[in-house]
Formats: C-alpha cells, structure tokens, sequence
C-alpha cells in the first residue's frame, strides 16, 4: 500500500509539471491532434487542454474524456 501512494503522488507531481507543455493525442480513427496540457482530476477521468489543433480549426480549451484517447504523450525537448 505504501508503495502504491508514493507512485500516486510520482504521477501526480508529473501532471502538476506538465502543465503548459506540448501533447500529443492519439484518438480511434488513427485521428493524432496536437494541443497544450492544463490539467487533469485525480481519477484521471479527464483531462483539460488548451489551443487543441483539431482538423476543423483550433479551439481554445477543451476537456477531453481519457476513455475517448488511445493514448498521449509529451514531446521531450
């Protein structure tokens, strides 16, 4: 259990320092967008981001269900 909470708060501290970056989302359909990371709840159930580059124009934020996405990942530097 111990060992658990201390992963739970790993990923936690990664999503609060995600904040502001560059994702990338893997949707079904093979549709990819790209969009900046602002936040997720605990669970996660959702996430939020901001200026998502989707193929009818931008939008600038939008909650996402992790349910929807195949995956996602942040570019590194």
């Amino acid at each position: 259990p111990e060992v658990r909470s201390v992963l739970r708060q790993r990923f936690l501290r990664a999503l609060a320092a995600a904040r502001g970056r560059p994702l990338r989302l893997w949707l079904p359909g093979g549709l990819r967008l790209q969009a900046v990371f602002g936040a997720a709840d605990w669970e996660p159930v959702t996430i939020q981001v901001d200026e998502l580059r989707t193929p009818l124009g931008v939008q600038d934020s939008a909650l996402l269900r992790c349910g929807d996405l195949i995956a996602f990942s942040f570019p590194l530097r």
